[in-house]
């Protein structure tokens, strides 16, 4: 309590600062003193209400407290509710995304940009064919040889060259010396003038390969055999190859054979009616097989 007897204003500027708001004073000098003074005090209460700016040294030290907890709630409910939601809608960004994110960056800073063009999508490619070892060519066969075509010698055409040509490579193939290939193509002559021969007595005679049909009993063939006599069927004797290995099969059974006359040996082996006919055939059956054996 100050000597002027005045209640002393905490609000004022120069109260205590160790009271606070509204807190009466317990100390009084007396009745009457409150009593003469209630207006001015009523005053000053008033006057510090009024005016809210009015320096508080309790209350500032307050509101900037509560003004520091405030901001820092602000602060951390904003770091909190940035987290939480990056957290639920954002994955942490992986090693290759930050690397990415860095290469935009620096392009982002200067680097040149390639454009991106839009390609067609192209159909892939068809694998190729595995490699697989190459097979060597398989040698070709060798073409048979054509058998060579001998020109007609002594006055024979080409089919009665082709059917001495026939009797001498099936003497050759018995291994028939050159001498009973002669004797058997002039017997073919004197026979059948070098014609393959049907009968007309044997019409099955007709049924194979001929070139002539005559009429001596059942004689066929080049050398006019006659399957009555035992030399084989009509469809063998109408055989060229046959024919003659029937005919110089006896002929190599004859004895002494090589040394006799072209006309007796034939004669020897057909027993023909007319023995001295194959002599005159003789020089032109030597030029035949010449010509062959050439």
């Amino acid at each position: 309590m100050r000597d002027d007897g005045t209640l002393d204003d905490q609000h004022s500027l120069d109260g205590s600062t160790d009271r606070s708001d509204d807190t009466p004073s317990t100390v009084r000098s007396d009745d009457s003193v409150e009593a003469s003074t209630p207006r001015r005090s009523l005053r000053t209460r008033l006057t510090g209400r009024a005016n809210p700016l009015t320096a508080r040294p309790g209350r500032t030290k307050l509101a900037v407290a509560a003004g520091a907890a405030c901001c820092l709630g602000l602060v951390g409910f904003s770091q909190v509710g940035v987290g939480t939601v990056g957290s639920s809608t954002r994955p942490a960004p992986s090693q290759q995304e930050v690397a990415q994110r860095a290469e935009l960056d620096v392009a982002s800073r200067g680097m040149t940009r390639q454009a991106t063009v839009p390609t067609t999508p192209t159909a892939s490619p068809t694998p190729s064919a595995t490699p697989t070892a190459t097979k060597k060519p398989k040698p070709k066969a060798k073409p048979k040889p054509k058998a060579k075509r001998i020109v007609p010698v002594a006055g024979l055409d080409q089919d009665q060259m082709d059917n001495a040509k026939a009797i001498v490579k099936a003497g050759q193939k018995m291994g028939v010396p050159r001498r009973g290939l002669v004797i058997a193509v002039a017997t073919a002559m004197q026979e059948s003038n070098l014609y393959n021969y049907a009968s007309g007595v044997l019409p099955e005679s007709q049924n194979y390969p001929h070139q002539a049909i005559g009429w001596d009993h059942d004689s066929v063939g080049l050398f006019q055999q006659r399957p009555s006599s035992g030399w084989g069927s009509v469809r063998d004797l109408m055989n060229p190859d046959y024919a003659t290995k029937a005919f110089l099969t006896a002929l190599l059974q004859i004895p002494g054979w090589q040394n006799m006359a072209l006309t007796d040996a034939a004669q020897a082996v057909q027993v023909s009616a007319f023995p001295w006919a194959y002599a005159q055939h003789e020089w032109r059956a030597t030029e035949v097989v010449d010509a062959i054996l050439a």
